[in-house]
């Protein structure tokens, strides 16, 4: 194992999402005095540029992208992560010394958990850039990513990640509790009153922010990339009979563990929906309220089925998805009346910089030997350690 010179570590956790928004970085405190924790010292979001996040949208289209594109902006993204760390150490006026380590997830380009075949065997993979070689190098500090292909080695999706650090912070012995966390892709833990690491349920229920994105910057012909406030979503009304219908997507009726991304959730599938919408002569406010309400109720469907089997009291959100107040009454009128529904800030936890911590904390743990996945959550055939290192 390796050892630090004190108990206490500060480790910057990196994550870029989904929704490609940009760049959150958390410089975070572990302590490990009774059992693992954190104290967050500084967060900041660094936002893509209209024309990066364009470009890092069109890498995630395996039918057009180019290979030249995807190794010259592993590079590039690399440097950005790095840019990163160094402002949040000055804005934390810390120096490189004083960090133990940085913990990036990288940009997600391309997931599949789904084995296609080739020669004969069944392979899964799934593809994060911004190159940790590079952050190590520009920041002259130790440089941990790269985690997701470890667990699908060992038999799992690759995702989620996050509930491991649920898991680790959050549960319980007197009730349960469920914690969202809405980016693109949506995604819940399910922690049952006094459970073990084999008991934890955690997937991702479905599309998050993407689809509602991708409708509210189409609704207003560019001008907005987001439904703030859900305001869009909040003058409109629901269309039940083609709200049915898009719940009988294949995806909410798969078993567990699932995982999903862009590729089925993206821009080809929110352009088809679109047009479908106009078919049926769906006004804009309407249709942004529609699949507004398709992400809080596949949330809401999925935490009911544990209610009582995991004695659930609480419901945790995070994201940027905290920040839309209709989908957040969407969720609540869907969700069974027994549950309290907040943010994850009132468990000490920033609903922005939720993800961003949890890395440092999957980083940390990868640094130190330990097995840092949740096979119950990814479906891996036992618990690994995920994460390579530049030193």
């Amino acid at each position: 194992m390796l050892e630090s010179a004190t108990s206490s570590n500060i480790v910057i956790g990196l994550m870029s999402g989904t929704s490609l928004d940009g760049i959150d970085a958390a410089v975070v405190k572990i302590n490990e005095d009774h059992s693992l924790n954190f104290e967050l010292l500084h967060f900041a979001s660094f936002s893509y540029s209209k024309e990066m996040k364009e470009r890092i949208s069109n890498m995630c289209n395996p039918e057009t992208v180019r290979i030249e594109e995807i190794s010259s902006m592993n590079m590039y993204l690399g440097k950005l992560f790095a840019d990163a760390s160094k402002q949040v150490m000055e804005d934390a006026r810390l120096s490189s010394e004083q960090i133990l380590l940085i913990s990036s997830h990288g940009q997600t380009i391309y997931h599949q958990p789904e084995p296609r075949e080739i020669e004969g065997n069944k392979v899964v993979s799934t593809l994060q850039i911004g190159d940790i070689g590079m952050i190590a190098e520009l920041t002259g500090i130790t440089t941990i990513g790269d985690f997701r292909t470890r667990d699908m080695a060992a038999g799992g999706q690759g995702a989620p990640l996050v509930p491991y650090t649920d898991y680790k912070l959050y549960r319980k012995e007197e009730y349960g509790r469920a914690l969202v966390n809405i980016g693109g892709i949506s995604n819940v833990t399910i922690l049952p009153k006094g459970c073990k690491e084999a008991d934890v349920l955690a997937y991702d229920t479905g599309p998050g922010n993407m689809i509602m994105d991708a409708f509210t910057s189409l609704a207003t012909n560019g001008v907005q990339s987001y439904d703030e406030n859900g305001a869009i979503a909040a003058k409109g009304t629901v269309n039940e009979a083609w709200l049915s219908q898009l719940l009988d997507h294949p995806y909410f009726h798969l078993t567990t563990p699932k995982s999903t991304g862009r590729e089925l959730f993206g821009e080809a599938y929110s352009n088809q929906l679109w047009l479908e919408a106009e078919r049926l002569q769906i006004d804009n406010d309407d249709k942004v309220a529609t699949v507004t309400a398709l992400t809080a109720k596949t949330i809401a469907l999925e935490i009911n089925k544990y209610i009582a089997s995991a004695s659930l009291k609480e419901v945790f959100i995070s994201g940027g998805g905290r920040y839309n107040k209709t989908l957040l009454t969407f969720i609540s009128k869907y969700l069974s009346k027994d549950v309290i529904v907040c943010g994850t800030d009132e468990i000490g936890m920033p609903a922005d910089a939720k993800e961003a911590i949890s890395f440092a904390l999957l980083g940390y743990q990868c640094y130190k030997q330990r097995t840092n996945n949740l096979p119950a959550a990814t479906g891996a055939n036992k618990p690994v350690v995920m994460g390579k290192i530049s030193w």
